[in-house]
């Protein structure tokens, strides 16, 4: 068996295993899974609907019950969402209090 791929050595498991290898596997350690209240996977570009009112700090504004938001963005937090909304810049809610549509 002869193969032309570089081989490194990992020092989590302390094999040497191909670099192509040890890539995927150091990114699938570096996603972060982020999940709405009920359990659903969220990914970036979804639609989400709070599911209780939200004052939000610094805008004066309370969100109802119920608001969509649409094309939310993850930020790498497990908790956190990036999402825009009319009228209030930066907002960003926790998957917490958000159910997918």
């Amino acid at each position: 068996m002869s193969s032309d791929e570089d081989y490194v050595y990992d020092e989590e498991s302390g094999e040497w295993m191909p670099a192509s290898e040890l890539a995927a596997k150091r990114a699938a350690q570096d996603t972060v899974e982020v999940r709405d209240a009920v359990g659903n996977l969220l990914a970036d570009g979804d639609a989400v609907t709070l599911i209780k009112d939200l004052e939000v700090k610094g805008a004066g504004q309370t969100l109802k019950r119920g608001t969509l938001i649409s094309s939310i963005r993850l930020t790498g937090d497990a908790q956190e969402i990036d999402c825009k909304y009319p009228g209030i810049k930066g907002l960003v809610l926790r998957a917490e209090f958000v159910k997918k549509r």
